[in-house]
């Protein structure tokens, strides 16, 4: 029988859809291939981008072709950092300038390897970049939330092939993460503990949909999914904030992330996904709150959310808020722990 599931942290029902039992066999994704004569993001066309922001590179200068990791600017940027906010009302409504930064991170010089491909070294140079630019962006008292996310594929909005992910800051918090936030400064005000240190101690112990487990980190498929093979890496021990962490644990990190998209690639040949890094907001002082972010060290956890592209959202999604996943967490949980990695 079909199961009516709640998330605590999302404040949503989902339909886990059992009796339509569908295996990773179902969700073959036909890859589309594309013609690019000439790819921005490789090496030899630093010209054809934006001036770069950030680069790790053994040698050379600025802009030059001897790099590993590049951050450079969207070249059609969602928002703009230049100017201010000008926050008004219209009418009901109300309005700002579109400020904010929108940034690429180009992962590998290589046209052909995406990020599960690279070793966990070049992994690590990756997530030294994400830290990087979270440092960077969080002086900028305009910005109040950053969104660091993936899309592979072109069905998971990849405009390019070439292995890149993207950061944008935004000048508001947005409501998922509004929501998040205040789920756990409620949850710790009332229990005086972190909500997801709860959770992750709650699956640990029932190992059901537990995929991998590392001695810092630990891969699961969600309780209450809303997608199909869904995935969370969380960090273990309580930390909130990611761009803290130093270069080791950046470094199992890598490992356990690269583990994660390689069972994926394994057991849905390749499919598109997006994942997104949430962590803690600047921690900008709020006007007439001054004990706004006081107990977010306690009470929020850094984690990873990934999304393989299998389903679509439709008529019935749309209209009621609820999602139906028609493989049940517990068996994407056992098809990706039985994978070769």
């Amino acid at each position: 029988m079909s199961e009516l599931r709640w998330d605590p942290l999302k404040q949503h029902w989902v339909i886990i859809a059992t009796e339509r039992g569908r295996r990773p066999r179902d969700f073959q994704v036909e890859q589309e291939s594309r013609q690019m004569t000439s790819c921005p993001f490789c090496y030899g066309n630093e010209d054809k981008t934006p001036p770069e922001i950030f680069a790790i590179r053994p040698s050379g200068q600025a802009n030059s072709s001897n790099w590993k990791v590049r951050v450079i600017p969207n070249k059609f940027p969602a928002l703009r950092i230049e100017g201010d906010l000008n926050k008004r009302g219209h009418g009901l409504y109300d309005v700002m300038n579109g400020i904010g930064a929108h940034e690429v991170i180009v992962e590998t010089p290589d046209h052909h390897r995406g990020l599960g491909d690279l070793t966990p070294s070049e992994i690590t140079d990756v997530l030294r970049a994400y830290r990087a630019r979270y440092l960077d962006l969080r002086n900028d008292s305009r910005f109040r939330y950053m969104v660091l996310f993936k899309n592979h594929g072109t069905t998971a909005g990849a405009s390019l092939s070439h292995a890149h992910s993207q950061l944008i800051a935004v000048p508001l918090t947005p409501p998922v993460a509004a929501t998040e936030l205040r789920i756990c400064r409620d949850f710790f005000a009332s229990k005086e503990r972190c909500i997801f240190c709860d959770l992750i101690d709650f699956e640990l112990a029932s190992g059901e949909r537990v995929v991998k487990e590392f001695n810092n980190f630990v891969i699961l498929t969600p309780y209450a999914a809303c997608f199909p093979f869904e995935l969370r890496l969380y960090p273990k021990k309580h930390s909130h904030d990611f761009a803290l962490m130093d270069d080791p644990m950046l470094g199992e990190l890598a490992v356990a992330l690269k583990d994660m998209l390689l069972r994926l690639k394994t057991v849905l040949k390749d499919p598109p996904f997006n994942f997104i890094l949430h962590t803690a907001p600047p921690l900008h002082p709020r006007l007439g709150k001054p004990d706004y972010w006081g107990s977010i060290a306690y009470d929020y956890h850094w984690h990873i959310e990934l999304v393989p592209r299998l389903t679509q959202i439709a008529g019935f999604e749309w209209g009621t808020g609820f999602f139906i996943n028609p493989t049940s967490p517990e068996d994407a949980a056992t098809f990706l722990r039985e994978a070769d990695a």
